[in-house]
């Protein structure tokens, strides 16, 4: 479970990376909260071996689920847009 959830942080900091800046206030206010999961980012790339700080895991404490669930399904879409198969991660 606790792999899921970093495998997910992880989609969300590219998917924050990649966003304009030319969103609405409540958009521009996820997109504020998002980055601040930056700081999850040596936890979630391959080979990180140790668990997420506290400062991590209290950004995603602090992230809206609605904000979070709403990006997530858009990253889940890049895909398609980009003429490829949906992605599918083995456990």
């Amino acid at each position: 479970m606790k792999m899921e959830i970093v495998k997910c942080i992880y989609v969300v900091v590219l998917v924050v990376g990649m966003m304009s800046g030319s969103w609405a206030q409540p958009q521009s206010t996820c997109s504020t909260a998002l980055s601040a999961l930056n700081v999850c980012t040596p936890f979630v790339v391959p080979g990180a071996v140790s668990n997420p700080s506290s400062d991590c895991c209290g950004a995603l404490q602090s992230i809206d689920r609605d904000c979070l669930c709403s990006t997530l399904r858009i990253a889940s879409h890049i895909p398609a847009q980009c003429n490829l198969p949906p992605f599918t991660c083995p456990n």
